[in-house]
């Protein structure tokens, strides 16, 4: 039996999924969606937060991060400055960032992650 811990499911997705040692959080969107790049980024990386610590990891654990946003050269610098704020620049992620038509109009920037589960 392989062992799966599901964080947050719904019949579409699950929010984080465990295994083997690994959190993989599926895309995050900001709840409130009327704030601007900065804004959605500060409430996506606060929800994060709140994910990884779940899944029983934290920033110092991140090993991947894929940043989409729906206007790069509009909100790559804002959407920087908050990710500057937030990660521990002493344990990067390896991460890209591109540009790509979101879901729903109002969503500028979505964040997907991979980390390691704190031992």
């Amino acid at each position: 039996m392989v062992d799966i811990k599901r964080i947050v499911t719904n019949p579409r997705r699950g929010r984080a999924i465990v295994h083997n040692g690994t959190v993989f959080i599926g895309g995050q969107a900001a709840a409130d969606r009327s704030q601007d790049a900065a804004g959605q980024t500060r409430q996506i990386l606060a929800n994060i937060d709140k994910v990884l610590a779940e899944a029983g990891s934290d920033r110092q654990h991140l090993l991947s991060v894929q940043i989409w946003l729906k206007d790069i050269g509009r909100d790559f610098a804002s959407m920087n400055a908050e990710w500057d704020g937030w990660i521990d620049h002493e344990h990067g992620p390896a991460r890209a960032t591109a540009q790509c038509e979101m879901g729903a109009d109002d969503v500028l920037v979505e964040i997907l992650v991979t980390a390691a589960v704190a031992s």
